[in-house]
């Protein structure tokens, strides 16, 4: 059974329901709906993004749902709802005074709690658990403007690495993180931030839905993957230079020309300018559907990570690598505090300089034992894991019953 069950729980946090790409978030508040009553809030407009969104229906439908053309709840599935807030926040991040900041986004919080306070009513919610997804501002004075029965900051990046939130959240995550009953986070790094400002602060792992990327399936080899002319050492993702060594990958296919470097994802500016574009054992394929991402795997002799060390990336929880270790391949990685998790089933790379002879200690260890192993490995994070995890968590703290 369920540590918690049958309470209400409400979500907050940076990413709408409606966004494509998936997320930690919905793929929580799914958990969470297994045995509770979920009510997930899609973030409020604000000004700017009404202004940038004409003509975005998602947008359009937000702005319906205060002429109450629409309805603002929708359901999702069993024990799931969908709210669009109808109110319409001021863009305040422009402003130069962290001090003025917090004066306007307590009136920002205020206009949000109300609406909240709307749906819980309707939907006849009780006693609410609330949770917020690393949303620091807006959820800043939610705790104390909704008094739920418990309130969960919930750590999934490292924000204060982007300008954005450094601004003002340099100062207020912090606070924001010091009053939450319970925080959490999917990364050793960013438990241990959270740690130095709230006791009541846990590590609740990283579930991962790892149905598509079964070892079991055998795939086809992509056309565009060399084949026959020598190791195949893969990437799967986005090409960014704010996230990916692009040195490494270099120092991998010049050191090692006989090895073809398969990369796969769409790139950014630095990597589409980048030299690896005119070495021959480099291959870039472009974005691929993620349905035909296991066969890019499948087909790799190496799967790597090669992380650039910043303050966006070091408390990173690095989906892929489950996914990697899901097809049984064998993974080298930057070591960053999170890696160390995977370190008796991955090879960890202290330096770039790591990277060649890991490769090739990697090809040479494989066995079928060890491709078990990692399989094995990464079939224990799961959603249902990581949920459970977060509910001990929220049972561990004092002061309150449940």
């Amino acid at each position: 059974m369920p540590l918690i069950q049958n309470r209400d729980i409400v979500i907050i946090g940076l990413q709408q329901w409606y966004t494509a790409i998936g997320s930690n978030c919905k793929n929580i508040a799914q958990e969470f709906a297994r045995h509770n009553r979920v009510l997930y809030i899609n973030a409020p407009l604000d000004r700017r993004t009404i202004l940038n969104g004409k003509g975005d229906p998602h947008v359009q439908y937000h702005l319906d749902t205060k002429e109450k053309k629409v309805p603002s709840i929708v359901p999702i599935s069993h024990n799931l709802w969908n709210f669009y807030p109808s109110v319409v926040l001021e863009s305040i991040n422009w402003l130069p005074s962290t001090r003025l900041f917090s004066w306007f986004n307590k009136r920002n919080n205020r206009k949000f709690a109300d609406s909240i306070r709307e749906a819980v009513t309707a939907m006849n919610f009780k006693d609410i658990i609330l949770f917020n997804d690393n949303d620091i501002f807006r959820g800043y004075y939610l705790k104390e403007l909704l008094q739920p029965e418990r309130y969960v900051y919930y750590s999934r990046d490292y924000l204060l690495g982007v300008p954005y939130w450094q601004k003002h959240g340099q100062l207020l995550e912090p606070r924001h993180i010091a009053k939450a009953d319970v925080a959490v986070a999917n990364s050793l790094y960013l438990a241990e931030m959270l740690q130095q400002h709230n006791p009541a602060s846990y590590y609740v792992g990283q579930g991962c839905d790892l149905q598509l990327f079964d070892a079991q399936i055998k795939h086809s080899v992509p056309a565009d993957v060399p084949v026959g002319k020598g190791p195949v050492i893969g990437y799967v993702g986005a090409l960014k230079s704010l996230r990916l060594d692009i040195n490494i990958l270099l120092k991998i296919a010049k050191e090692r020309p006989q090895w073809q470097l398969v990369l796969v994802g769409p790139e950014d500016e630095d990597f589409l300018r980048s030299a690896l574009h005119q070495l021959p054992n480099v291959h870039f394929t472009g974005k691929k559907d993620i349905s035909v991402l296991p066969a890019y795997v499948q087909s790799f002799d190496v799967c790597i990570n090669p992380q650039v060390l910043n303050t966006v990336t070091v408390g990173n929880y690095p989906l892929k690598i489950d996914e990697y270790l899901a097809m049984g391949k064998p993974v080298v990685a930057t070591a960053t505090k999170t890696m160390e998790l995977f370190k008796d089933y991955v090879y960890l790379a202290a330096t770039a300089d790591y990277y060649v002879p890991l490769i090739e200690k990697a090809i040479a260890e494989n066995t079928d034992q060890l491709t078990a192993a990692r399989i094995q490995f990464a079939g224990t994070h799961t959603w249902e894991n990581s949920v459970k995890a977060i509910y001990q968590a929220i049972l561990n703290t004092s002061g309150h019953s449940l």
